[in-house]
């Protein structure tokens, strides 16, 4: 049965926090947010850990349970916190991790002084996020990419089969395909241009040949991170689905259209996409993420109704995420120039053909076990406007419309030394707005 992981008053908007710097408007880690992350203070030599993002600072959840400060089931979830990954405190499930979070929005709201009596709290307890360094939230061992955006697919599919852009099984099944979990990246992780074979003609008369991807393309995503799993031969019913989610981070699938047109027929994405993948480092967890869910993308008339394993009736209403993600882009020559980052696309989760329950059903749905830590991906984020466009094969028509930048310069695809940056933010009437902080990569040279 599902559980229930609704509005409480973690959320309250009132809610101040005796850290100032979590008080600041537009701020992405309010203390209505608390997002999970694994982290170290710089130069200290001790292990990575887990921590919860709080204004400019990360709370040590080990040295707090340490100093007595949980009780419970947060003290329990707590117990696992002095891991280098957050997997087992997702695989706790919903009941833990909301205590723990629950307990934390206390310690750290305004007129509660428990952190603060504690001795040297300022660098034990909450070091600035500036003075730490941060890594990969998760240890994935699987890594699922889906094709969720029914305007990305069209987009593409236009480019490709103009008659037909969308194949006839786009809207009965969530397509996806198994990424490379090995080359899943922290944010701030630069980027190698991929070597690669491409064909080199368009007729096809030539012999393919291998070098530098030319058409490299970054693909703004959010990333669904399993909590509890489910054994091998069996399945996750839709309306339990969110209940195996543990939270949600930002994903750039990064990709190389050229090398992928050549080699994607007939088995799909491969060493075009398994070069790198880049993931935020904070994890927004589901119970976060309560006040801002929206209904379901409205399909078009005429479109068939979910199978029965993935319809989730009166749970379309509150099925979506309204996630909004922002692409920018900083070139060289802008960075010289002092330019402000330009964005190319803005585009909303909640424009999703397929919902977050909907492509975690599917995926166990034939008896797949789903473990903690493994990652889906929602596929390229686009929606119906220009301004939507989630990745540079859209915005630039496969590379024929380039697109101008304010130092006057164009890119169809990708240069080296470009730097990507993506980020997200919930908003909701009524509610704090809440981030995802940012998944920043820079493009360097292909070697050899």
């Amino acid at each position: 049965m599902a559980m229930t992981r609704g509005i409480d008053e973690t959320h309250d908007a009132a809610l101040t926090s005796w850290l100032p710097g979590a008080n600041a408007p537009g701020h992405d880690f309010p203390i209505q947010n608390l997002p999970f992350g694994i982290f170290r203070r710089r130069g200290s030599g001790e292990p990575p850990h887990a921590g919860v993002a709080i204004g400019d600072r990360v709370l040590d959840i080990a040295a707090c349970r340490t100093a007595g400060l949980f009780t419970g089931l947060a003290s329990e979830a707590a117990a696992v916190c002095g891991d280098a990954s957050l997997n087992r405190l997702a695989a706790l499930g919903p009941a833990h991790a909301g205590a723990l979070r629950g307990q934390i929005s206390a310690l750290l709201r305004a007129g509660d002084t428990r952190i603060a009596g504690l001795p040297d709290w300022e660098t034990r307890v909450l070091p600035r996020i500036s003075e730490c360094e941060l890594f990969l939230p998760m240890e994935t061992g699987d890594y699922t990419d889906f094709y969720a955006s029914i305007h990305h697919a069209t987009n593409v599919g236009r480019l490709f089969r103009p008659e037909q852009p969308l194949l006839p099984n786009y809207k009965h099944v969530p397509i996806g395909y198994h990424g490379r979990a090995s080359s899943l990246i922290l944010d701030g992780t630069p980027v190698r241009r991929p070597m690669g074979q491409t064909q080199a003609s368009p007729d096809g008369l030539q012999p393919p040949s291998f070098g530098p991807c030319k058409a490299l393309d970054y693909e703004v995503e959010a990333g669904l991170i399993i909590g509890t799993g489910n054994p091998l031969g069996t399945r996750i019913p839709v309306a339990a689905a969110e209940d195996h989610l543990f939270g949600m981070c930002l994903l750039n699938d990064w990709s190389a259209r050229d090398l992928q047109k050549w080699e994607y027929q007939p088995l799909g994405p491969f060493l075009a996409k398994s070069f790198a993948t880049t993931l935020s480092p904070w994890v927004i967890t589901w119970e976060a993420l309560a006040p801002y869910r929206a209904a379901a993308a409205a399909h078009p008339s005429g479109d068939p109704a979910p199978l029965a394993y993935l319809d989730q009736g009166s749970a379309s209403g509150r099925a979506a995420i309204n996630l909004v993600c922002e692409l920018h882009l900083l070139t060289p020559a802008m960075r010289q120039q002092s330019l402000a980052p330009a964005r190319l696309s803005r585009a909303h989760a909640r424009d999703l053909y397929w919902t977050p329950a909907q492509l975690l059903a599917h995926h166990a749905s034939n008896g797949c076990n789903l473990r903690p830590g493994d990652i889906l991906g929602t596929g390229t984020i686009s929606g119906p406007d220009a301004e939507n466009r989630g990745c540079l094969l859209e915005l630039t028509q496969g590379g024929k419309d380039a697109v101008v930048l304010p130092a006057g310069e164009t890119r169809r695809y990708l240069q080296d030394g470009d730097e990507v940056i993506l980020s997200g933010h919930c908003e909701a009437p009524g509610f704090v707005r809440i981030g995802f902080g940012e998944c920043r990569g820079t493009v360097l040279p292909a070697v050899g």
